[in-house]
């Protein structure tokens, strides 16, 4: 009975050690991290720094030769527009009766009323745009609350009519500028009359603002001699801005009129919104931080946030801009993490039944984060995220 019992313990204690031999060399569970697939908006961007500037910026020249007196004005003065003297001039007598200087005076009277007749037939183009625009939003809206058109429809003719305003300003702009040179032209030439009395000469020619908004910069400051043409001022509206973002010529052609852009990181406290208006059709060479050449193509963008949510933006401020190339509001979404390759293929380890299970996947767009699942995913499934090199096909799991 002794030897019996005595066989029985050595047994046991040669089974319990089997055990804890085949559980030590035993595949532990490999500690994973999922995450969820999910149906959801993908939004695909071209992400770049760009800047801010003044649309429509004037340099306002000397009209004539003569002594420049001091200009007053600084850098960020308002100007009202013909109202705010911008600078004074005191003609040269001996310029004056040069017949030189009248011819030259006469051909700047033609060029600017040249540029007054060609402003004309622009503004006039301009104008009727912007009714027909006026008139497609209000058709598609008409629509639209009958449920016959689209929101996209409907969100295509508001930016229309936005674009059309914005040529309207422009092709105004032009033609306000085109008035105020051909206005400095004539006086320059009247003083340029040999004719007038030597009193009439010696009168001090005023030069006044073309535009309401701000000195931008004061090019010459100083009293000094100044022939015609010399530049003095350059002036602009800081609340007419427009943004200018250089991109890879790579990622330009991906981009088109209208597309959405979101600014992010410009100093304030809400994201602005913008619209492309512009893909510049020339690159330009630049070199990069790296030493590399790259080739750069121009954005240029309209603002779409009203002005009072971006007051504190001048000109020439740095904002960061997300192009919108490509969205949808229904896409089968998967984690980047979570991808890798499988020879040619693209491939994720799903988590199913405590198990990875591989299983190769079909993408379409890509973004940093997510990618679109066109086959072999469904919603609900869980994918594990930043698979290593023990996670194989089959292998046991443990979530953490």
């Amino acid at each position: 009975m002794k030897f019996t019992l005595s066989k029985l313990v050595v047994g046991l204690i040669l089974l319990a050690v089997l055990a804890g031999l085949v559980f030590a060399f035993m595949p532990q569970p490999v500690r994973v991290s999922t995450s969820e697939v999910m149906r959801d908006r993908l939004q695909v961007t071209v992400n770049e720094d760009g800047r801010t500037r003044i649309r429509d910026r004037y340099i306002v020249s000397a009209p004539l030769g003569g002594q420049l007196q001091r200009i007053q004005l600084r850098a960020g003065d308002a100007i009202e527009a013909g109202t705010t003297v911008l600078a004074e001039i005191v003609p040269g007598d001996p310029a004056l009766l040069d017949a030189r200087a009248i011819a030259e005076a006469e051909a700047r009277v033609r060029r600017a009323e040249s540029a007054v007749q060609r402003a004309r037939p622009e503004l006039e183009q301009a104008i009727a745009q912007l009714d027909y625009a006026e008139n497609e939003l209000a058709r598609v809206r008409t629509a639209h609350e009958r449920g016959a058109a689209t929101q996209r429809e409907l969100d295509s003719a508001m930016l229309a009519k936005r674009s059309a305003i914005e040529q309207f300003n422009a092709a105004q702009f032009t033609q306000d500028i085109a008035r105020y040179e051909l206005e400095l032209a004539r006086a320059a030439l009247l003083r340029t009359r040999p004719e007038q009395t030597p009193a009439e000469q010696a009168e001090h020619m005023l030069i006044d603002a073309p535009i309401d908004g701000r000195v931008l910069r004061v090019i010459q400051e100083s009293m000094a001699v100044v022939s015609p043409g010399t530049p003095l001022l350059e002036v602009g509206d800081p609340s007419d801005l427009e943004i200018e973002i250089d991109v890879l010529s790579t990622d330009a052609v991906r981009i088109r009129p209208g597309a959405t852009i979101l600014i992010e990181h410009w100093g304030g406290e809400q994201e602005l919104h913008a619209t492309v208006r512009t893909v510049e059709p020339q690159a330009y060479t630049r070199i990069s931080a790296l030493g590399v050449e790259e080739q750069r193509v121009n954005i240029i963008a309209d603002f779409t946030s009203p002005p009072e949510d971006r007051d504190t933006l001048g000109d020439a401020y740095r904002i960061e801009a997300r192009i919108v190339v490509w969205e949808d509001d229904d896409v089968v979404l998967v984690p980047t993490n979570a991808l890798f390759r499988r020879g040619g293929d693209w491939a994720v380890f799903v988590a199913e039944n405590n198990r990875a299970t591989l299983r190769i996947v079909q993408l379409g767009r890509q973004t940093a984060t997510h990618a679109q699942v066109l086959d072999g995913l469904e919603p609900g499934e869980e994918v594990i995220s930043h698979p290593g090199d023990q996670v194989r096909d089959g292998v046991r799991i443990n979530r953490r």
